[in-house]
């Protein structure tokens, strides 16, 4: 009644092959997650660095850089320059969500450095939030 397939079915190939496509391990991608929150975190102090110079935020730079630099195999990260001048309240609160989303993998990752680094920057741009909202 029916006529028998006589290929062989797409899935069963694919399933069969699995050395075709290169696999990452859980660690490589968070590293990989972690270097990308980073070196966001990073572009928008360098933009906070442009509009108000601080020492903090060289050191913090220079610290993210670091960090990113290391997860990355040495590979240094771009630096951002400024390309639009916003309100720094709105950079410290982007900085301060890129340092809660940064924190989360470092803490999956259990790389304390990188944790410690983004619990700092969290603290520092919550901190400079209230101070630019209410002063």
């Amino acid at each position: 009644m029916y006529e028998p397939i006589r290929s062989k079915s797409v899935h069963s190939t694919m399933a069969g092959t699995p050395s075709d496509f290169p696999h990452r391990t859980r660690e490589e991608e968070l590293d990989i997650q972690l270097a990308g929150h980073l070196a966001a975190l990073l572009a928008v102090t360098d933009e906070l660095r442009t509009l108000t110079p601080s020492t903090d935020l060289d050191a913090a730079a220079t610290r993210l850089a670091e960090q990113v630099t290391r997860l990355r195999g040495g590979r240094t990260p771009v630096r951002a320059s400024l390309t639009t001048v916003q309100q720094p309240a709105t950079l410290h609160e982007r900085a301060h969500a890129l340092a809660g989303r940064a924190l989360v993998v470092a803490a999956s990752r259990a790389d304390t450095a990188a944790a410690i680094l983004a619990a700092e920057r969290m603290d520092a741009h919550a901190a400079a939030t209230e101070l630019t909202t209410t002063g």
